[in-house]
């Protein structure tokens, strides 16, 4: 069975509630062990002493028709080095699956091979992506919570002007 992970989202410390993923763990295995460890916490700190946990991490990146972006357990707004519980950037596994539809959990990157903690949720299919980022699982309830966060107001780089937090993760 596929693991089944959540993370619950607040918008302006407002809680707007909870989306709940599947994680592929057959066709990426470990970036699903990745995700999936992220959501609980369980791994404690990282080599930098960061910890290795998607509460309290913010949604730094929001582009209406697109996807929103998160993860970043390092500085919070996209630019932290890549962190994982392997100890740093690890290894693309299964770009064959495409990026076709809305709600697809895709981990962010910076070119091959430098996957981390920042992922992104799609809000539509986006073949240009096709190739270039892991789909490590999908969105299977709460897809209205992804759009809620799809409506907050962003300043002219994307980035929310309220903060959005993920208040809480963990697995199911």
């Amino acid at each position: 069975m596929r693991p089944r992970v959540f993370l619950d989202i607040s918008v302006n410390q407002h809680p707007i509630g909870r989306v709940i993923f599947e994680l592929f763990n057959d066709t990426a295995p470990r970036t699903s062990e990745n995700f999936r460890a992220l959501c609980t916490g369980e791994k404690g700190l990282s080599h930098t002493e960061h910890p290795l946990y998607y509460k309290n991490s913010p949604l730094h990146r929001i582009i209406k028709d697109f996807m929103i972006q998160g993860g970043d357990i390092v500085k919070g707004n996209g630019t932290g080095s890549p962190e994982s519980i392997y100890g740093g950037a690890f290894e693309d596994e299964d770009l064959e699956r495409p990026v076709d539809a809305e709600g697809l959990l895709c981990m962010a990157n910076k070119g091959p091979d430098t996957n981390g903690s920042q992922y992104f949720i799609t809000l539509k299919e986006a073949p240009h992506l096709n190739g270039k980022h892991v789909v490590v699982g999908r969105v299977i309830r709460g897809f209205d919570v992804v759009q809620k966060v799809a409506e907050v107001e962003v300043d002219a780089k994307f980035r929310p002007v309220v903060p959005v937090v993920v208040s809480n993760s963990g697995e199911l």
